[in-house]
């Protein structure tokens, strides 16, 4: 726990520092260099993939993640991006309850561009456009990073019912529960910071808090599949790059659709 712990914190400080005090390029390259680990160490899903071909699905992610960057730069361009990827996290829900020991190399190289490319763009164009977009971005990562949280405290206290013991049977009800009143107060504060009401704002982040459950189970079903325990061994006491942002992979979309339809974003 000590070495989870420092670990977060010093993620912590690299993320303030790069965020709120350095210029619009280190925030791109800082979330590329983490989108690119996540795309190797999800590379590995595909078990039977060769080095050569781990490395060109790397390539083909950070292509895309430039492309649309460049492509989709207008407000309705954004928008589809991010419908897009929120219908991929709603497939990747059924694909949960419905057929978690099915995970092919193709469907898995597929998943893994909708997951990683459109929340690389949301969050570079957080920073570089929206009016107080660091402290959004943070704010999103907060979001994801205390309903993760929350679930981990509270399911080693509480937790007595499993959530999806054929996919990750650490996880409870009772850690989601934990989980999501984390989240709650999270959102509460963050509507207070921003001005956005709280009446539509808490319920959207609720939403994001539960998909951001859906990105955990769903890179376990994945590690399960491939007979990994952890993405990697980048971060001490975390795993690897995926293991801590699984959860933001299916959060970061769907608040991005939710503001840009409340009118709060463009």
């Amino acid at each position: 726990m000590r070495t989870r712990i420092l670990t977060a914190l010093a993620l912590a400080v690299v993320l303030f520092g790069v965020l709120l005090l350095g210029p619009a390029w280190s925030v791109r390259a800082l979330f590329g260099l983490f989108i690119a680990a996540g795309a190797w160490e999800w590379s590995a899903f595909m078990s039977t993939a060769p080095r050569a071909a781990r490395v060109g699905f790397v390539l083909l992610v950070a292509l895309l993640a430039v492309a649309a960057h460049r492509w989709l730069a207008d407000t309705a361009g954004f928008a589809l991006l991010m419908e897009l990827s929120v219908l991929w996290w709603i497939a990747a829900l059924l694909w949960l309850l419905l057929r978690p020991q099915r995970a092919g190399a193709v469907a898995v190289a597929v998943a893994g561009l909708f997951a990683l490319v459109p929340t690389w763009v949301a969050l570079t164009r957080m920073v570089e456009l929206w009016p107080h977009g660091a402290q959004w971005a943070l704010f999103v990562m907060a979001l994801a990073f205390a309903a993760d949280t929350g679930a981990f405290f509270a399911g080693s206290a509480f937790g007595r019912v499993k959530l999806a013991p054929q996919i990750s049977p650490g996880k409870t009800w009772e850690g989601v529960i934990g989980g999501m009143l984390l989240a709650a107060a999270v959102a509460v504060a963050g509507g207070r910071w921003f001005g956005v009401p709280l009446d539509r704002f808490v319920p959207l982040c609720l939403a994001a808090a539960a998909f951001s459950v859906v990105g955990d189970l769903t890179e376990s079903m994945f590690k399960r599949a491939s007979g990994l325990k952890d993405s990697g061994r980048l971060f001490p006491g975390h795993g690897g790059v995926l293991d801590r942002i699984d959860s933001v992979l299916a959060c970061t979309p769907v608040i991005c659709a939710g503001l840009l339809w409340l009118g709060v974003a463009a």
